[in-house]
């Protein structure tokens, strides 16, 4: 197991040197990388990706470093889905579950406050986590030593 996260990190650090390589500053980057984490945990299936590119091209942000970081975070999406959802049923004070036996618009209205309240919550829980993923990333970037690059062929 620890071979495996020493592996990922490396895989990662490569990843983050050849986007600083790229111009991009490392608070630009963590930015970037705490933006698509976040929006990754969003617990609607497809919505992060389309969204992430969106807000990529709006904010003229790093395309496969958002979606990187978007799909790091499809484990946490799966997983905070249910709290998420109990989160945003207790902030939005819904009604327990109708159960199968409740009237067909009861149903969609239940299952329709869930999902605002879920995304209620997301937006709650995201917004914080942006800013401490950029406040502890960015120092962390400006770490990674970045390798001279060999002089060219003709030099």
């Amino acid at each position: 197991m620890a071979a495996q996260i020493k592996i990922r990190w490396r895989r990662m650090c490569r990843l983050a040197i050849g986007w600083l390589r790229q111009g991009i500053t490392p608070r630009r980057l963590a930015l970037t990388l705490a933006l698509g984490f976040a929006i990754g945990c969003l617990p609607v299936i497809f919505v992060p990706t389309l969204l992430c590119t969106a807000l990529a091209f709006a904010l003229k942000l790093k395309l496969p470093a958002i979606q990187t970081a978007n799909f790091a975070a499809f484990p946490f999406q799966l997983a905070l889905a249910a709290p998420l959802a109990r989160l945003g049923g207790w902030l939005l004070h819904l009604s327990p579950w109708p159960g199968i036996a409740g009237h067909a618009t009861q149903v969609s209205a239940h299952v329709a406050g869930v999902a605002g309240g879920a995304f209620l919550a997301w937006l709650c829980v995201a917004i914080p986590t942006v800013v401490l993923m950029t406040a502890v990333l960015t120092p962390m970037l400006r770490r990674i030593p970045m390798p001279a690059e060999a002089p060219a062929a003709g030099d």
